[in-house]
């Protein structure tokens, strides 16, 4: 229900906009904070790597890697309910439940409290077996076990902070949603370089660094939800735990989980292959590896803000079945998404050596990646178009479809490549394994939207 005591000004700047508004200028509204904010994240996580790298050395660079896999999962668990909890808050909205979106507001806050002490104590209770099994060695898990207990202590602080952040912005906040983001960025790029070089703490001043950025950020965030006056907020009055709204932020949310579950399992596959057909140099190569990971996502974080700033524009239409408006939304994010992966493709094929160094100094390390660059990113146009689809039916509430989609680029078509060329094209191989799976999924996500489209219709 709506609440008749917001004065028409907070109206105006409320959700509803979302309904009425032209799409152009509400993907520009909603999606520049978000990219802002992801493009701020990226660079924070190259930078700690940077200050990684030329800090503590390259074994520190394949240490980090290794935590790829534990740190996918964590992210999982968090998504879980930061992005179930967004759509589900922006459907509501469409549906003009003001009641019902303070509901959430108070599930993903308990939620998320429950799922980062079970998952964090978990992990911390088992943290070196663990990272062996992601493909750590006797070299490299000091620097990944000192990474990841710092970043495990902090879940809690982590999972609210992203959590209610995704509900800022979808609960009509995408600016304050981006503020918070660069708080977390900004805390983080001044502490990194004084805990790493001046005090000498290595890859632990790092995760110590993210840790206090997330902190501030999420007592900004904090705040917002605390204020009456903010359209979405906590409240004593509303259910803090219900078993309706948890299985509507669950199923809606199991897609973005299982996507980084995925991630997980493909990142464990693939630091084994390394290992299998790296010879004297497999930690080297796990290292190129973390080097492109880090570059690849800075520019699928930059299609991820693109995609949150899509989300309450989709949820809000579709709640309120304004499939003119779904359909707009959803056609102008497959041409940003496209448009900014080609700039990543064209980077990294014209001066892949120029990124490399900026992360090592150890000439191994960059041949590798530069050849290993080439590779990688020769279909990476395709990953934004594949992304945003999956996201798309995501957003609507159509967590099966964005689930198949979800699978067919990390799980269904990645394994068999990795199992497949590495065996004839050795290192090479594995970046090859990426390349054309990321191809084969973004056709079939392609496919799966025509027939999608095609079935609404009749």
């Amino acid at each position: 229900m709506s609440n008749p005591s917001h004065t028409y000004q907070q109206l105006a700047e409320s959700p509803m906009t979302l309904g009425k508004r032209p799409i152009g200028k509400l993907l520009v509204k909603y999606s520049i904070p978000a990219i802002i904010a992801s493009v701020a994240t990226s660079l924070y996580n190259i930078i700690d790597s940077i200050f990684i790298g030329q800090g503590v050395g390259p074994l520190a660079i394949a240490g980090l890697a290794i935590t790829f896999p534990l740190m996918n999962l964590v992210a999982a668990f968090c998504m879980l309910i930061a992005v179930g909890g967004a759509t589900s808050c922006s459907i509501f909205l469409g549906q003009q439940n003001e009641d019902r979106a303070n509901d959430v507001a108070n599930n993903v806050l308990i939620l998320c409290l429950i799922h980062s002490i079970v998952f964090g104590g978990i992990s911390i209770l088992f943290l070196d077996q663990i990272l062996m099994f992601f493909g750590a060695t006797e070299e490299t898990v000091p620097y990944a076990r000192e990474f990841m207990l710092i970043i495990l202590y902090a879940t809690p602080i982590s999972f609210l902070f992203i959590g209610l952040n995704y509900l800022m912005r979808a609960s009509g906040y995408p600016k304050k949603a981006m503020i918070s983001a660069l708080i977390s960025v900004v805390v983080n790029i001044v502490l990194a370089p004084i805990f790493i070089f001046n005090l000498k703490w290595g890859i632990k001043g790092a995760a110590i660094a993210t840790v206090c950025g997330q902190f501030v950020a999420f007592i900004w965030v904090l705040c917002h939800f605390l204020n009456k006056k903010s359209f979405v907020h906590l409240s004593f009055r509303s259910n803090w735990l219900s078993s309706y709204i948890a299985r509507r932020i669950y199923s809606i949310g199991i897609s973005p989980f299982l996507m980084n579950v995925c991630a997980c399992i493909i990142v464990v596959f693939i630091n084994k292959a390394l290992i299998d057909y790296g010879g004297d140099d497999k930690n080297i190569a796990i290292g190129a590896y973390g080097i492109m990971n880090r570059t690849a996502m800075f520019f699928v974080m930059i299609v991820f803000g693109v995609t949150q700033g899509m989300q309450p524009i989709l949820g809000y239409n579709y709640g309120a079945k304004k499939m003119e408006r779904v359909n707009s939304t959803l056609n102008k994010g497959i041409k940003l998404g496209v448009i900014i992966t080609f700039v990543g493709w064209l980077i990294t094929m014209m001066a892949p050596g120029a990124v490399n160094r900026l992360f090592t100094t150890d000439g191994d390390l960059i041949n590798l990646a530069n050849e290993g660059f080439r590779i990688y990113f020769i279909c990476f146009p395709a990953v934004g178009c594949q992304i945003v689809i999956q996201n798309f039916f995501q957003s609507v509430g159509k967590p099966k479809i964005s689930i198949f989609l979800s699978l067919t680029r990390q799980l269904i078509f990645l394994l068999p490549m990795l199992w497949i060329l590495p065996r004839h094209f050795g290192i090479p191989g594995v970046w090859a394994s990426m390349s054309s799976s990321d191809l084969i999924a973004c056709i079939i996500a392609i496919v799966t939207l025509v027939i999608s489209k095609h079935r609404q219709k009749n």
